[in-house]
């Protein structure tokens, strides 16, 4: 006989989908973000260096959110059993 409130806690397979998916997005977004703001900030302080900076930092945000998203998922299906 199934549990009906452990039947309620499954997710649809839509819902994990998106979840995944997003971490193709986060790292060129992350990625992205960092080297646009760099070269802003060349253009400001006349500067040529901080857009390498900007892009250091934008994939050390998008890797460690993608880190993030990679144990809160494991938490949540090890909540599941």
């Amino acid at each position: 006989m199934s549990d009906p409130a452990n039947s309620q806690q499954k997710k649809p397979p839509l819902v994990s989908l998106a979840r995944y998916s997003e971490i193709g997005f986060i790292i060129p977004g992350a990625i992205l973000l960092g080297f646009f703001l760099g070269k802003l900030a060349d253009y400001w302080l006349h500067t040529k260096w901080l857009y390498l900076v900007g892009l250091l930092f934008g994939a050390v945000v998008g890797f460690w959110q993608m880190i993030r998203m990679a144990v809160g998922a494991y938490n949540d299906t090890d909540k599941d059993k």
